[in-house]
């Protein structure tokens, strides 16, 4: 009986203790279960590579195509310091001379008014070229005695004025140095309307200055923006002031598409710029021979349409009778000059230039500007109702004729 009852206890114990090493098992599978079910074995560890992308990104969202430009070209624009001796016309007034004043005021009256004073300037203008020529506008160096050319990187040199064109505001000044950092220059043949501009200069004396906009009109001419030259200026409203002159106009490339030269007093976001093409054009004149020879015809003359064409025939001064309705109308001819050499006579209508139909005076000047002195053009003319060629042999533009005349 005694065996029966010791047997039946070890067997309870063996139970009970098999029950909880069940118990065991069981819940630490449960719990591995859920913290490491077996598709977690098919993962791959987590990458750290996109925080390190995301901390690169941060800078890059700032760094625009503005930004871009800038440094592509910034280096190259420099600070144009000019100044000038000028005579005051000035004499000492006789008052001052007065020996009651002197033996009141003594010396502090003065003997001798200054004869001259300096006058002095600042504008900008940017390098094309590794031998230092450097591309501004003519009123900053006009009849300057000395000129300096500050860099972005502190460099301070003498400045040598090439030449000058006052009839497209563009100057060549040359510095020497090593290293000079320059521009690149595009094209304004193919700009829109509302592409981006950028300016940098040195306005109100604050160096490396840069503005933005756009390219709010194109082919402005001297009439429109009350100004006496021979361009036809790229309208912005990127903010040009004093002292941007002789600056550079940039496309988001951060390529040269013009020379800042004008703004409207009183006006906000009128700003105007002188087409690369006329620059380079010019400044390559003053750089191979110092001086611009500028193709000339010698006529005046206006747009015709039926309002013009009655006015004229209404008038009983003019002189003239106009029989057409469009084309360019001579009004005056230039004596001796290839114009009246050729025969063109005033009444006479410019229908066409070397096989260009002519719609205005403004395109009749352009084609002219384009043509090198000697070069021969072959304008088609409407005299009395008979169409006429003549040839005509342009000519030196005089400096004595009066700049606003178109041809």
């Amino acid at each position: 009986m005694k065996d029966k009852n010791g047997k039946s206890s070890l067997n309870k114990v063996i139970l009970y203790i098999s029950m909880i090493l069940v118990g065991v098992v069981m819940g630490s599978w449960a719990v591995l279960s859920r913290v490491a079910p077996s598709s977690v074995q098919g993962l791959s560890p987590l990458p750290v590579t996109p925080v390190a992308v995301a901390k690169a990104i941060v800078p890059d969202s700032n760094y625009n195509f503005i930004a871009q430009a800038v440094t592509r070209t910034g280096p190259a624009v420099v600070r144009i310091n000019s100044s000038r001796t000028v005579a005051s016309g000035q004499d000492t007034p006789d008052v001052f001379n007065d020996p009651m004043l002197r033996q009141f005021f003594g010396d502090q009256l003065p003997r001798r008014m200054p004869r001259s004073r300096e006058e002095r300037g600042t504008g900008s203008g940017f390098i094309i070229n590794k031998d230092g020529d450097i591309i501004t506008n003519a009123h900053v160096v006009d009849g300057a005695n000395k000129v300096s050319v500050i860099l972005k990187d502190g460099r301070k040199l003498e400045g040598k004025v090439l030449g000058s064109d006052p009839l497209t505001d563009i100057a060549v000044v040359k510095v020497t140095d090593q290293n000079l950092p320059t521009v690149t220059l595009g094209t304004s043949n193919n700009l829109q309307p509302g592409e981006w501009a950028i300016a940098i200069g040195n306005p109100l004396g604050l160096d490396n200055t840069v503005t933005a906009g756009i390219i709010s009109a194109l082919g402005r001419n001297s009439t429109e923006i009350g100004v006496d030259k021979r361009v036809k200026f790229i309208q912005t409203d990127a903010a040009i002031n004093p002292g941007n002159s002789g600056g550079p106009l940039l496309n988001q490339q951060g390529e040269v598409i013009g020379v800042n030269t004008a703004i409207i007093q009183g006006a906000q976001g009128l700003g105007f710029s002188i087409p690369i093409e006329t620059a380079q054009r010019i400044a390559r004149q003053i750089i191979d021979k110092g001086s611009v020879k500028r193709a000339y015809l010698g006529i005046q003359m206006v747009t015709l349409d039926p309002t013009v064409k009655q006015d004229i025939n209404n008038d009983p001064n003019a002189g003239i009778n106009v029989t057409e309705d469009k084309g360019v109308l001579v009004t005056r001819v230039v004596p001796r000059s290839p114009a009246a050499t050729a025969g063109i006579r005033a009444g006479d209508v410019i229908i066409r230039m070397d096989g260009t139909n002519i719609a205005s005076a403004d395109l009749v000047q352009q084609l002219v500007e384009t043509r090198a002195v000697g070069d021969r053009l072959q304008v088609e003319i409407r005299r009395n109702g008979q169409g006429l060629t003549i040839p005509v042999q342009t000519g030196d533009f005089p400096p004595q004729e009066p700049v606003r005349e178109p041809g």
